[in-house]
């Protein structure tokens, strides 16, 4: 088994801003706490991640799911061993809205390595 860890970075845009680490940074302390954790399997534990944390979306898409009082997720993708978090928001419906994984792809494209 493959035990080497995952690198994680975050996408960045041409104006060098890095709109993931923006909305983790204005986080509350303890959801902070829960991103890093999850981040942190991620980085462990790579595509092998799954349910409840981790979720397939399709089209090399996968979301990183935060629980608790507000439901947040962070969208990523897999190039290599390097995770990219692409796009991250606070899910307020059932559905995923489709904004905001038309932005996740987009960014996802920009990241072609």
């Amino acid at each position: 088994m493959d035990t080497t860890e995952w690198t994680v970075l975050t996408y960045e845009t041409n104006r060098r801003e890095k709109p993931v680490d923006e909305f983790i940074k204005n986080q509350q302390p303890q959801v902070k706490a829960k991103i890093v954790h999850n981040v942190r399997l991620l980085q462990q534990y790579g595509n092998m991640l799954g349910m409840p944390h981790a979720k397939t979306l399709g089209c090399g898409l996968y979301e990183l799911r935060i629980r608790g009082k507000e439901e947040l997720r962070i969208f990523y993708c897999f190039k290599q061993k390097t995770i990219y978090l692409l796009h991250a928001f606070k899910k307020q419906t059932q559905k995923t809205p489709q904004k905001e994984l038309d932005l996740a792809k987009q960014r996802m494209d920009l990241t072609s390595v």
